[in-house]
């Protein structure tokens, strides 16, 4: 085996059994392209250009919106080409580039919603300090160790791979560069990049998903306590939890996938896979958007002043 070259070039081939007609899911993939382009872009420029909205919630939701625009391009265009014109080679370096910008950005799906549930926290249950506490220099030592903590997780990964001899076949069943679709061609042992995987998910989805539960139950129980008065409040929480339920089961369910083998189709894993960076881009902002008041009423103003909508006749 010391003396098989490592491939340096890889071939791209998720949802290879669909055969001709891979190039179908152009359709679905694209129109689920420009809903998160055109949803994320226009909650941006409704919480930027609105004084009224630059209070540390609606920044926070700008937040996952700007993640939620900037993930997709890292992968879905490439994805889409491979589609329509068979464009399925990537370098390695290529593939490692990708992979680490799409899972280091992905973290901040659930890191966000870390610091969304501390915002709630603190407007609920300690609302005389919500401003003092929210102030940057203060939130910094929420902001400052997460963020940490995802550019370690993500480096540790990624460079682990880059260590890894692929000399088993340079084919990658998938439409982009995953970490475990990558792993998986290794031609020595690939253990310790399972367990740092698996770590990563514990210390990151796992962690975040049990802190911001246990955030949602001291506020659930100090609204109850409090009475009616504080109930108004917990709308932005229900959704923060119906993100928070979406995105952190298809990001769980797409990383166990290629973890517990149980006979899992190939074109089941690259699904979920390809969901848990793709498809909370393209509910977040609609969800936002609809349940949040302020930001429903701003976009529905922007978009009524829209030149396109103003020329529309109305029946």
């Amino acid at each position: 085996m010391d003396n098989v070259s490592s491939h340096k070039h890889f071939i791209l081939d998720g949802f290879h059994k669909l055969g001709a007609l891979r190039p179908v899911l152009f359709i679905p993939f694209f129109i689920m392209f420009i809903v998160s382009l055109s949803a994320n872009s226009l909650l941006l420029y409704v919480v930027i250009s609105q004084r009224s909205l630059h209070s540390p919630m609606y920044i926070l939701i700008a937040g996952m919106a700007c993640v939620d625009l900037s993930l997709p391009l890292f992968f879905v265009p490439h994805m889409l080409l491979s589609f329509l014109f068979d464009w399925r080679g990537i370098s390695l370096i290529g593939c490692l580039t990708q992979m680490y910008f799409i899972h280091f950005v992905g973290t901040f799906q659930s890191t966000l919603l870390v610091w969304m549930a501390l915002d709630r926290y603190f407007a609920i249950c300690t609302p005389l300090y919500y401003h003092e506490r929210m102030a940057l220099d203060k939130f910094l030592k929420f902001i400052i160790p997460l963020v940490i903590r995802n550019i370690l997780m993500i480096t540790v990964i990624v460079s682990l791979a880059g260590s890894l001899s692929f000399c088993a076949s340079d084919v990658i069943n998938h439409c982009f560069c995953e970490h475990m679709a990558l792993v998986e061609l290794a031609c020595g042992s690939t253990a310790i990049n399972s367990l740092v995987g698996l770590i990563s998910v514990f210390l990151i989805l796992v962690a975040d998903f049990i802190f911001i539960t246990a955030s949602y139950v001291v506020i659930f129980s100090s609204v109850l306590s409090s009475g009616r008065s504080s109930v108004k409040a917990l709308d932005t929480c229900i959704t923060h939890i119906v993100v928070i339920s979406i995105s952190l089961s298809v990001a769980l369910i797409a990383f166990l996938s290629y973890r517990i083998r149980n006979g899992l189709p190939t074109a089941v894993r690259v699904f979920f896979s390809t969901m848990y960076p793709f498809f909370p881009s393209c509910f977040n902002p609609i969800i936002y958007g609809v349940r949040t008041t302020e930001i429903r009423q701003h976009i529905l103003k922007t978009l009524t002043c829209c030149p396109f909508v103003q020329t529309v006749p109305h029946s």
